[in-house]
C-alpha cells in the first residue's frame, strides 16, 4: 500500500532536521516545499510573529474530488531538548530506529509528519477520490502548544480532525486528555542580617515550605494530578531570603477538579504567607483546557472502522498529558489523537518500531478512504 522505503526515508531526514521549538524555521522550508510537490497549495500563518518564533504553522489544502467528511491532519515540527544533531541509528534485527544515544530521536512528532507526507502522496499517486484535506504542521507544541494556540482558525474548514501525536501504537484513539494550569506565585518577605538579626527578616522560603508542607501534591486522584516544577530565590546565605519564585502546575480531565486543585493550591499559598506577615503575587494561565471526548462519538466510530480496515483493532485511550488536540477542539474542531508508536519520547533513549511509522502512514490513506 505504501512505498515504505521512501517513508522511511523520508522519517530518517526529518529527524535530522534541526527543529527546537521557537526554530522551525529550516523544516518549515523544507515542509512547505513537499507539499507544493505532491500538489497541495501551502501557507505559513503569522503564529510566528505571535510567539516571536522563527515561523508560523504550515497550513496546506488539497482540494477533494468528492463529496465526504472534510479532514484535518495535523503534527507538530518542534521537538524537544537535547534534540540538535540527531543521529538515528535503524536497527533491523530489532526492527526499530533510535537515537544514538546522545539526542532524542524526534519521533516525537516527526514520525507523524512523514505518515502525513507519504498517506497524501499515495492518494495523489493513485488516483484515489478523496474529500477536502487540510493538513497543518504546528510550531511550538512542546511547553505550551502556542502554535495551536496561535493558529488562524478562519482559514479551517473541517468535520473531523487527527492529531498524529501519541505514543501508543496505531490503533491507539486518545478521548480524553486533562487541561493544564501553570501557577506561578512570587513571595515577598522582608531581608534581613542571617547572622545579627534574623528575628527582624521574614523568610521566603519558609513561606514556601509551610505552604508545600501543606499543600496536596502529585496524584491527587485517577483524574487529577499537580507538582511543584521550578523554585528560584536568595541573594546570599547570610540574608534572610527576602524573595522566592515558585512555579507549578495542576493537571485534571476534570475542570471542575482542575479548578479546585489550582484554588487549593493558591489558598494554600496565600494562608503561609498571613502567617508569616510576607505579601504574594499569584499569576495563573490556563494552558489549555481538558479533551474529553464520548467512546462512541460520530469521530471514534468512524476511526475505528479505518483501522479496521487494516485489521487493526481501534481502542479508545486517556493520557495523562496535552497535545493540540485540546486546543483544536477547545476551538471547534472535533479532533482525536492517534497513536503512533513513539516509546520513551523526550529522553535519550527514545525509539520506535518501523512497522508502526508503516502502519500510521497506512492510517492516514484509510481515513482519507473512509471519508
Amino acid at each position: 500500500m505504501t512505498n515504505n522505503k521512501r517513508l522511511i526515508d523520508e522519517f530518517l531526514e526529518l529527524v535530522q532536521i534541526d527543529s527546537p521549538t521557537s526554530k522551525e524555521g529550516t523544516i518549515a522550508k523544507v515542509l512547505v516545499k513537499k507539499l507544493e510537490e505532491i500538489g497541495l497549495s501551502v501557507e505559513i500563518d503569522d503564529a510566528g510573529e505571535k510567539t516571536g518564533g522563527e515561523t508560523g504553522n504550515v497550513i496546506a489544502k488539497m482540494k477533494g474530488t468528492k463529496k465526504g467528511k472534510k479532514l484535518l491532519f495535523s503534527s507538530h515540527m518542534d521537538t524537544v531538548s537535547p534534540g540538535v544533531g540527531v543521529k538515528p541509528i535503524v536497527d533491523e534485527e530489532a526492527g526499530i530506529i533510535k537515537s544514538d544515544g546522545t539526542t532524542v530521536l524526534g519521533s516525537d512528532d516527526k514520525a507523524g509528519i512523514a505518515a502525513i507526507l507519504e498517506g497524501l502522496r499515495y492518494i495523489k499517486e493513485n488516483n484515489i477520490e478523496h474529500s477536502d484535506i487540510t493538513v497543518v504542521f504546528s510550531i511550538w507544541e512542546e511547553g505550551g502548544l502556542f502554535g495551536a494556540k496561535s493558529l488562524d482558525y478562519s482559514k479551517l474548514d473541517v468535520d473531523y480532525g487527527f492529531v498524529l501525536d501519541s505514543g501508543g501504537s496505531p490503533g491507539e484513539i486518545i478521548v480524553k486528555a486533562p487541561g493544564q494550569d501553570r501557577i506561578e506565585v512570587k513571595i515577598m518577605g522582608r531581608p534581613a542580617h542571617a547572622g545579627l538579626q534574623p528575628e527582624e527578616g521574614i523568610s521566603s522560603i519558609m513561606v514556601a515550605s509551610r505552604a508545600i508542607e501543606n499543600m496536596k501534591l502529585l496524584r491527587i486522584d485517577e483524574e487529577t494530578t499537580a507538582n511543584i516544577g521550578i523554585v528560584k530565590g536568595g541573594v546570599a546565605t547570610n540574608i534572610v531570603m527576602p524573595e522566592i519564585e515558585v512555579i507549578a502546575e495542576a493537571r485534571s480531565l476534570d475542570e471542575a477538579k482542575l479548578d479546585a486543585q489550582t484554588n487549593h493550591m493558591i489558598e494554600t499559598f496565600e494562608k503561609a504567607a498571613k502567617e508569616f506577615g510576607a505579601q504574594i503575587e499569584v499569576k495563573v494561565e490556563r494552558m489549555y483546557s481538558p479533551l474529553n471526548i464520548d467512546d462512541n462519538d460520530d469521530i471514534v466510530v468512524f476511526t475505528k472502522k479505518a483501522f479496521a480496515n487494516l485489521n487493526i483493532e481501534g481502542k479508545t485511550a486517556s493520557t495523562g498529558g496535552g497535545s493540540d488536540t485540546n486546543v483544536l477542539n477547545k476551538n471547534g474542531i472535533k479532533a482525536v489523537n492517534l497513536g503512533i508508536g513513539m516509546k520513551k519520547a523526550h529522553t535519550l533513549e527514545e525509539y520506535i518500531a518501523i512497522e508502526d511509522i508503516i502502519n500510521s502512514a497506512k492510517t492516514v490513506i484509510e481515513i482519507i478512504k473512509e471519508a
